[in-house]
């Protein structure tokens, strides 16, 4: 016998083996990798270590349309010791559970606006708050948002007042207090005129401003800036080139804002259009006009003077990273800083008392 082939005999014996002793010990292996995913998952604890500062959890970066890589709209922040979540669109807060979110530290949740894609995961987001700490939450979870959130923030806690029934007679009062089941709503009332902004939130070091944007018809719509200590972030939520966003967010270690490409937009629009689909096709085209391109979110990040901008809420989806760079268009002519067009489960920290950013693609 030839030296290759012996080669190839050892190999092909080795590969029998292998095969041999894994459907033997399959279900010692696979139970080895389950515990070894609980270790990872459950009982390792990556908030443990955190830094000191600012943590960003890109939960939701999509838009109504379906998307593999990204859910509806919304945003996890840790500030020092205290959490928050900024809209909940349809999935993301299970892509925010996978992301060790501290739903136990949970403090308050803030909407920008009232439209189904930032609001349809607020009845997963009643759980997670409810019962994702070591105690089940023993009082509402406050909400706050525009005019409007009180209807739809009580129209929630009916529809789920009978799941909450449920839980409660199954698992017992003691581990679901029924008393912390649902959210609070408190409405927003920002001055008058297009720039107003006010601080809705202010203690521990954090300052958390809603501000005014432009999402005509859609009123009010607010954007968000968050500071803690030295660290901040502005959030645009839905909204066409907003000078008053612009303002209020100067000076921001990294603006986040939606964007929507035309030229995309439009050729989608035709496809469905081809297809029978004018109905979709018309709501699509619709759209164009309250949203900012992502060249306007350029020009917002560089006049506001952000250290990064990222993109959220994309329209319409990528599917890969590919078309980034034809989907931002002309963009990184307009801002001088990096950009990202990010995807679901990007974890990014900064430390106070640093001009450092980190970040991690968690999945």
């Amino acid at each position: 016998m030839s030296f290759w082939m012996k080669v190839l005999a050892g190999v092909f014996a080795l590969v029998v083996v292998m095969f041999v002793g894994f459907r033997v010990f399959q279900d010692r292996i696979m139970w080895g990798l389950f515990e070894r995913g609980v270790q990872q998952n459950i009982i390792d604890d990556p908030n443990a270590d955190r830094p000191d500062g600012l943590h960003v959890y890109l939960c939701g970066t999509g838009s109504p349309m379906p998307d593999n890589l990204r859910a509806g709209p919304c945003i996890g922040v840790i500030a020092g010791e205290k959490a928050f979540v900024f809209d909940a669109g349809s999935g993301s807060i299970r892509k925010l559970g996978r992301m060790r979110f501290p739903f136990g530290d949970l403090d308050r949740a803030y909407l920008t606006h009232l439209h189904s894609d930032h609001i349809d995961g607020l009845g997963e987001l009643y759980l997670q708050a409810w019962v994702g700490g070591v105690e089940s939450r023993s009082e509402p979870l406050p909400i706050y948002g525009p005019r409007g959130t009180a209807r739809v923030i009580n129209a929630f806690n009916d529809a789920y007042t009978i799941d909450k029934g449920y839980r409660v007679a199954h698992h017992g009062a003691e581990y679901v207090n029924p008393a912390g089941h649902g959210g609070a709503p408190h409405e927003i009332v920002l001055p008058a005129g297009p720039t107003a902004a006010l601080v809705v939130y202010d203690q521990d070091d954090i300052t958390i401003s809603a501000i005014r944007v432009d999402h005509a018809p859609i009123e009010p719509a607010f954007g968000y800036r968050i500071d803690y200590k030295d660290r901040s972030i502005s959030i645009s939520g839905d909204t066409i080139y907003s000078p008053g966003f612009v303002a209020a967010s100067e000076g921001v270690d990294i603006m986040f804002h939606e964007a929507e490409d035309l030229e995309m937009g439009e050729k989608l629009a035709e496809s469905l259009i081809s297809v029978g689909r004018e109905v979709t096709a018309r709501l699509l085209v619709d759209t164009l006009n309250y949203h900012a391109t992502p060249e306007d979110a350029a020009r917002a990040a560089e006049e506001a003077g952000a250290g990064e901008l990222i993109y959220y809420h994309i329209v319409p989806p990528l599917p890969t990273a590919g078309l980034n760079s034809i989907w931002m268009g002309e963009a990184d002519e307009i801002y001088s800083g990096p950009i990202t067009v990010a995807e679901d489960g990007l974890l990014l920290t900064l430390p106070a008392g640093t001009d450092r950013m980190e970040r991690r693609q968690v999945f």
